[in-house]
């Protein structure tokens, strides 16, 4: 892979060199790299095509898991645009920050969203809204065009030259979830996506020698996870990816994923739990999985216990943000250390800083920060954030604390925010959650901290069950792994954890709930 191209000219020699073999599969179809080649130049040529865009300008795409995703993000790129991934789950608001922000132009939307657009178009930007999976009798006011007419339209236009590509420009606006005030764009540049590209390829396939490789991908591609691993990683390779619309609706992912003899699968913690818990996924053949990947948020050793004695296939836990393309760290498959994100990728530097922005002394947990070729080029429009977040040296903070390992390795203790502080003492959610999805009756646990008049906090843990526990056994199974205050005070039974849409349990969802 030439780091030193463009991430379209990259996408669009591997369309032709594996033009024959399959490239996406969704709901029982699937496109081979040669239709993606065919539909995303055609879509292109029509963006190409019409006046109020010019090269550069940002089109927001707002889809799940469907084929028309690959088309249009490649066709954005094929035409010289930048994309704006858009979490179809967002409300107006949501929806209206992001267009607003980016400056976005143009929209391509599943239909059935229409109508949060329809509150919102006046605030925004955008002139062309290219619409897929129409429903009929949908009620809207939005003018648009269907997506499958553009395509067909630009059938008969000419693919004008893209301006010629530095590796420093950008290619799409990444926008991070906005759990700490509003909602930045992760600027990444051609260069930041087709070398993390490279270095997870470094990572993960030394091992494999297998040339047609089927990866099962349920996390949403407008997520950076599954956009560098799907979009970019996978397809630049010529391997097939089997994009789960729904994951939550887990007798459909079953029965999209039975006929499949699947050698991959990339996934989250909760993901990997409930899969485990069901029934029919333990029916599956397995017996062609070599290779799990888990991102996102932290895997529990109960998690990876479980799907390797169910599956046969260890996990290899890895660890990234938006702003990194994402991955930093990664495990190399087949020598895991369960616990930890594993080495940091190629030609990456990690190091681990106090308070004061000193490297901690061996042994000591400290803010890791980063530098290497994935590294964002900074926030959109943004300047004195994108400063806030990088280190005089060139360093980005992560906000996540972690510990260096004996052999080299990283272990990620938590989230700086997400840190409870009882009477002086720092207690870590991930390892309190660790110990208690080890009880055999606790599927999925929560922890977070809440004021208390006597101990500053108190460590309060939400938990899912297969079976009647008291609060009295929890407390005894927490005993015999934790020290006195690291014990959760506040202990509650609830029926779902809330979740965002790609499986990460919200904690600061649970710090507004009623303990009544």
């Amino acid at each position: 892979m030439n780091t030193q191209s463009s991430l379209a000219d990259v996408l669009e020699q591997s369309m032709q060199q594996h033009a024959a073999k399959p490239a996406f599969s969704c709901a029982g179809k699937t496109l081979t790299f040669a239709e993606v080649d065919a539909l995303s130049r055609n879509l292109a040529a029509w963006l190409q095509a019409q006046p109020e865009l010019q090269a550069g300008d940002r089109i927001a795409i707002q889809l799940p898991n469907l084929l028309q995703y690959p088309v249009a993000a490649y066709a954005a790129l094929r035409a010289g645009f930048t994309i704006v991934n858009i979490n179809p789950q967002y409300t107006p608001a949501e929806m209206r920050h992001q267009f607003k922000d980016s400056g976005a132009k143009a929209l391509i939307i599943l239909q059935d969203l229409l109508p949060k657009y329809e509150q919102i178009k006046d605030d925004c930007d955008i002139s062309i809204v290219l619409t897929t999976n129409v429903v009929d009798l949908m009620a809207t006011d939005v003018e648009s065009t269907p997506l499958l007419a553009a395509i067909n339209s630009g059938e008969k236009l000419p693919l004008q030259p893209r301006p010629q590509a530095q590796v420093d420009d950008l290619c799409v606006l990444q926008y991070t979830g906005g759990t700490t005030g509003v909602s930045k764009g992760a600027m990444l540049s051609n260069q930041n996506l087709l070398s993390n590209s490279e270095q997870t390829y470094e990572r993960l396939f030394g091992h494999l020698t297998k040339q047609n490789e089927i990866f099962i991908s349920p996390l949403p591609l407008y997520h950076i996870y599954a956009f560098t691993l799907n979009l970019v990683l996978f397809a630049s390779q010529g391997q097939l990816s089997v994009l789960i619309p729904n994951p939550r609706d887990l007798d459909a992912f079953v029965n999209a994923i039975k006929p499949h003899k699947f050698t991959g699968f990339s996934g989250i913690n909760t993901l990997f739990v409930a899969l485990c818990n069901h029934p029919e996924f333990k029916k599956l053949d397995f017996s062609s999985l070599r290779l799990t990947i888990s991102g996102g948020s932290t895997l529990t050793s109960s998690a990876a216990s479980q799907w390797q004695q169910l599956t046969g296939c260890t996990i290899s836990e890895g660890y990234g943000l938006s702003e990194t393309s994402p991955v930093v760290c990664l495990n190399q498959p087949g020598h895991e250390l369960l616990g930890s994100i594993g080495h940091p990728v190629k030609n990456t530097d990690v190091r681990l800083i106090d308070i004061n922005g000193d490297d901690v002394k061996p042994g000591e947990a400290g803010e890791l920060i980063v530098k290497g070729p994935q590294v964002m080029l900074g926030y959109w429009q943004r300047p004195e954030a994108t400063a806030d977040t990088m280190t005089k040296d060139g360093y980005f903070k992560t906000g996540d604390i972690a510990e260096r390992l004996g052999g080299g390795e990283f272990k990620i203790v938590d989230r700086l925010k997400d840190m409870i502080c009882v009477s002086g003492f720092n207690v870590y959610p991930n390892e309190v959650e660790d110990v208690l999805t080890q009880h055999p009756n606790i599927i999925e646990a929560a922890v977070v901290g809440k004021p208390c008049e006597h101990s500053g906090e108190k460590v309060c843990a939400y938990i899912t069950v297969d079976a009647e526990l008291s609060d009295e056994q929890v407390i005894a199974h927490c005993r015999q792994h934790l020290t006195g205050y690291k014990i959760p005070k506040v202990i509650r039974v609830i029926e779902e954890l809330p979740k965002s849409t790609v499986g990460k349990i919200l904690r600061r969802s649970l710090r507004q709930h009623s303990e009544e």
